[in-house]
Formats: structure tokens, C-alpha cells, sequence
């Protein structure tokens, strides 16, 4: 056995360890800005239902 092989899957081990760590915390903030663009949208829906009552009202007023 050559003596690199230990020294290369130790190295090889440690850039996966740190791979993964770091795709995980990438998914982690991708989830948080999916969350954040979700609640925008819905409090964009709810505004809009608002505006389109006001305007029922006004339209019913005159």
C-alpha cells in the first residue's frame, strides 16, 4: 500500500465533511428565504384584498 493513501483519505474524508456542512447551511438559508418571499406574498394578498374591498365600497357609495 502506498504510503499517501491514509494521508489522501483523511484529506478526502475533511473536504466532505466540510462539503456537506456547508451545502447544508446553503439549503438551511434557502428554506429561510423561501419562508420570508412566502409570508411577502401572502401579506401582498391580503393588502390586495383590502384595496379591492375599499373599492367595492366606494363604487356601492356613489
Amino acid at each position: 500500500m502506498s504510503p499517501f493513501v491514509i494521508p489522501l483519505g483523511v484529506f478526502a474524508m475533511v473536504v466532505l465533511i466540510v462539503a456537506i456542512t456547508q451545502i447544508v447551511k446553503i439549503r438551511d438559508k434557502e428554506m429561510e428565504v423561501h419562508q420570508k418571499l412566502r409570508l411577502e406574498e401572502m401579506e401582498h394578498q391580503r393588502k390586495m384584498r383590502e384595496l379591492e374591498l375599499d373599492l367595492e365600497r366606494i363604487k356601492q357609495g356613489k
